[in-house]
């Protein structure tokens, strides 16, 4: 399945406490419990304006509408084209 990076312009994002991000979590769980199993959160890197959301989903489609169903911003969808890690240069 596709995997896409999704970069979701939150100011003040670092500045979160762990219950306002429980809470933007349950709100994606909650969303994704919706629309089934074709579309997986994987995980979040939450920056000091930025969150960027790894997500496996059929198409780019699907990850918008998550976004819009959650009232997330998703500024950037990239869809990935390959992944590369120190085992790479071996």
């Amino acid at each position: 399945m596709p995997k896409y990076v999704i970069e979701r312009e939150v100011p003040g994002a670092g500045d979160l406490s762990p219950e306002q991000l429980k809470g933007i979590s349950e709100t994606s769980c909650g969303v994704l419990r919706k629309m089934g199993p074709e579309i997986q959160w994987v995980h979040s890197y939450v920056t000091g304006d930025k969150i960027y959301c790894i997500y496996n989903a059929p198409n780019e489609e699907m990850v918008r509408e998550h976004a819009s169903q959650g009232g997330f911003p998703a500024n950037v969808v990239n869809k990935v084209a390959t992944i590369i890690d120190p085992t790479t240069a071996e």
